[in-house]
């Protein structure tokens, strides 16, 4: 019978020490995970990319729902451990949920520190320790106000630059007279002071908080000299200390956190501790190298394995701010034993230290130019003696022989044991080994297999000259990404491919581009049935297992499992008549929750999936169709009253909006597409945050596009100005059909038009009036097929299945 492992926490050591165990022992335990976190494992390096808007959630997951099913774990989420028993061997969550174990791992982080302040509690006041904190702030900058980071440290630095890309007027304050002052020296500190702040974001040093302002809410920070500091917005990143609080209760030996052994051993044998919260011969970590290093150890101590223990070392410290790179290494304080070599470029903005002691490197601050920090490293972690090299070390690994080497020659030259990825670990002989053994030809392929660069990607110039060494011309670091793990092929190929091979099914471009899977993916069949369904109106059939269930359904799921229901509504208008059939809907099928909705509709919520089709026909015996609010297409297009009641209005929005809206509806596009029309300047439908916008002005319609008002906040750009209404809509059809043959499945034509470039766009579309045109005859051509009510099709049987609920099936009795 396996035995039973229980693991506190599912952050980035505790899932990295299951990738080792699962390696060593994958049959030993049967394991169960608690995640006080209501998801799945994800890279907390990579929050700060989020917030900045660089990456999104999915794209930082480590391990995904199917991991945990693939290996038989189970994952408790949203479940916070509130007590041990070690005599019974059992802890129990705040759900209720009682398990048993024979090993415990506890792995319950850091939290962070709130300084003990008046107002520190105030509604606006954040940590940034974890995604939740990450989506308040990304709520919060959406109002382009005014936001305080307390702490000049790492995290606080990386929040500030993430909200200042999110268009927040930033305040930096920081207690110490430089930024980072435990990472970099002050000349370093200076230069990235002078960084931030010509980036927008204000720096006070020397800065004591003495109270947050507010009454409900917060409204400024007062410091301790009498400055006071508006603000709607105040994150705390002043340090974080090791939580422990439930291993003290218990018994168990903590001291700053859990006190363990060189193998994670806590005072109870049968208990280990890894991560943030564990504290190894006197020291704990906040960083991910140390904490992977702890996940080695532990996974080999879970498996019976003996190996090396966990030893202290130096990690190397970067700033994960895009534009700004820092490295940081070691001991550099001044002493009287001790030597510095400096090399300052103003102009360059560059500035390098290296501190010695005995003719070998014990610190290392690098700002600007930071490519030699692997191999300054290296040296100081061998105690090499530099004193044959002390002329031109400064200079780094490329100069060593008096002339610059080439910098391939420079890599190929270090050592198989140089770390490449401090994060993770890795050193140059591991990736080069899997490159060769695995037949590795791309960056990703080496993420996956040996984790350089996968977490907070620093490295990953170096790792592609490894690459490059290793492969030679065969590696190509602009090669197209494929669209999944099914194909080599990426987005742009594969549409490329459909025209040119006339490929009219998703069978057909499996087997004419060599798919690698039978059936494709979740990711691969969802875009190929969107390339088809445009690229051959009237000739593809939709295939609908190959939508999302949204789509499969024509409705919102919600996290109850029940659906909501968007009829559409030309433009946002509605009669009497419509909302007195929206009433007797809501009556009859007692749809608990109705709500206006930012686009101008009505949204049902609460309905059962079975009874969506009885609705849809109660709404269409009203003249209702769907308004697919559930779509990869058009959504709404949001108006306001125009000239027909504003007194400022200067053309018809409102009757524009409707006939846009019902010209386009039904039509399928990479991805949500929503619209707007406003009657004047004053731009009360908000045209300007919108993927197309119309602002009506007294010699026309001036177009707009590639906005973005969701987690990304962007201002549309103006495509042109146009002088009739008919113009204006051929203008809008042509940019959205040149948007649907050119746009990647999820692509918002915000990253699209980034993409293809706003001067292409305008030569196609307001320069070549004759490709204008053309854009504008293939949708025409394509709404033929399009504009078919999916609701109305529903109701009269198509699809019948989806909306049928499960019989419920019991056991036969057997007759007394």
């Amino acid at each position: 019978m396996n035995e039973k492992l229980v693991i506190i926490g599912n952050g980035m050591a505790p899932g990295r020490m299951l990738e080792h165990l699962l390696e060593k022992a994958p049959s030993r335990y049967e394991i169960t995970i608690f995640n006080a976190e209501p998801r799945v494992n994800y890279d907390r390096i990579m929050l700060s990319p989020v917030l900045s808007g660089e990456k999104d959630y999915e794209q930082i997951i480590i391990h995904g729902d199917g991991w945990y099913i693939k290996n038989g774990i189970t994952l408790y989420k949203g479940h916070k451990v509130v007590a041990i028993d070690r005599a019974a061997r059992t802890i129990v969550s705040d759900k209720g949920v009682t398990a048993p174990y024979d090993k415990l791992v506890i792995a319950t982080g850091s939290e962070p520190f709130i300084l003990p302040v008046p107002g520190n509690t105030l509604p606006g006041v954040l940590s940034y320790r974890d995604l939740d904190d990450v989506n308040a702030m990304l709520l919060a900058a959406q109002s382009r106000a005014k936001a305080v980071v307390i702490g000049g440290g790492l995290l606080g630095l990386e929040a500030a630059a993430g909200l200042a890309a999110r268009d927040m007027d930033v305040t930096v304050l920081h207690l110490m007279p430089s930024l980072m002052e435990r990472q970099l020296d002050p000349a370093a500190g200076y230069m990235l002071e002078r960084e931030l702040e010509n980036r927008g974001i204000k720096v006070i040093t020397k800065a004591s908080t003495k109270a947050i302002l507010g009454e409900r809410r917060v409204e400024g920070v007062a410091l301790a000299d009498g400055c006071v500091i508006p603000a709607t917005l105040v994150v705390m990143a002043a340090g974080i200390r090791p939580n422990a609080w439930m291993a003290k209760e218990t018994g168990l030996d903590t001291n700053r956190g859990i006190v363990v052994d060189d193998h994670m051993q806590t005072s109870d044998p049968d208990i280990l501790a890894l991560g943030e919260c564990a504290e190894v011969g006197g020291h704990v970590y906040g960083l991910v190298a140390p904490l992977y290093e702890m996940a080695r150890v532990a996974a080999a101590k879970l498996a019976g394995e003996t190996v090396p223990g966990f030893v202290h070392s130096d990690t190397p410290t970067k700033l994960k701010v895009t534009g700004i790179d820092v490295f940081s290494l070691g001991d550099f304080a001044d002493g009287d034993d001790r030597q510095e070599i400096v090399l300052r470029d103003a102009a360059a903005g560059v500035y390098k230290r290296l501190v010695l002691k005995d003719n070998r490197i014990v610190g290392t601050v690098l700002y600007g130019e930071t490519a030699d920090g692997a191999w300054f490293n290296d040296l100081k972690k061998k105690a090499v003696d530099i004193s044959e090299m002390r002329d031109t070390l400064i200079f780094g690994q490329a100069y060593q022989g008096g002339s610059p080497l080439d910098p391939m020659a420079a890599v190929a030259a270090l050592p198989d044991d140089a770390e490449i990825c401090g994060c993770n670990g890795v050193c140059k002989g591991k990736i080069t080994e899997t490159i060769q053994q695995k037949g590795l030809t791309t960056l990703d392929d080496v993420r996956a297999h040996t984790k350089a660069s996968a977490s907070c990607g620093s490295c990953t110039g170096l790792v592609e000259q490894v690459m490059k060494c290793t492969l030679g011309d065969a590696y190509n670091p602009v090669a197209v990404q494929p669209m999944c793990a099914c194909t080599s092929f990426g987005h742009d190929d594969v549409r490329r491919l459909i025209k040119a091979k006339g490929l009219k099914s998703i069978d057909a471009v499996m087997q004419e581009l060599e798919w690698k899977t039978s059936c494709g993916c979740a990711k691969c069949r969802p875009a190929l049935n969107y390339y088809l369904v445009c690229d051959w109106p009237g000739e593809y059939a939709d295939d609908y297992q190959s939508r999302f269930i949204n789509e499969r359904v024509h409705a919102n799921i919600q996290k109850d499992g029940t659906y909501s229901v968007v009829p559409r509504m030309w433009g946002g208008v509605t009669n009497a008549k419509e909302l007195r059939a929206i009433a007797d809907v809501v009556d009859k099928f007692q749809i608990p929750t109705v709500k206006v909705t930012g686009g101008q509709r009505i949204d049902m919520l609460g309905i059962r999936k079975e009874d969506l089709p009885s609705v849809w026909s109660d709404l269409g015996k009203a003249g209702f169709v769907s308004g697919h609010a559930y779509a990869k297409g058009l959504r709404t297009v949001k108006t306001c009253v125009g000239s027909d009641w504003c007194r400022f209005g200067t053309q018809d929005s409102t009757g524009f909006g409707v006939r846009i809206e019902k010209f386009m509806w039904g039509s399928w596009t990479p991805a949500k597409l929503k619209m707007a029309v406003s009657g004047c300047p004053r731009n009360c439908a908000e045209a300007t945050c919108k993927d197309i916008g119309v602002v009506c002005v007294d010699s026309g319609y001036e177009i707009h596009f590639a906005g973005a008002a969701g987690l990304d906040i962007k201002g549309t750009e103006v495509l042109g100005l146009v002088k009739t209404e008919d113009e204006a809509l051929e203008v809008i059809v042509a940019l959205t059909q040149m948007y649907r043959e050119q746009g990647r499945y999820l692509e918002r034509i915000y990253k699209w038009a980034k993409r293809v470039g706003s001067d292409e766009i305008r030569r196609q579309i307001l320069d070549d009036q004759e490709r204008r045109r053309a854009y504008f005859d293939r949708f025409v051509y394509s709404q033929k097929f399009a504009q078919v009510d999916p609701w109305s099709e529903r109701v009269s049987g198509l699809h019948k299945h989806e909306f049928r609920p499960l019989a419920a099936v019991g056991l036969p009795q057997a007759a007394e």
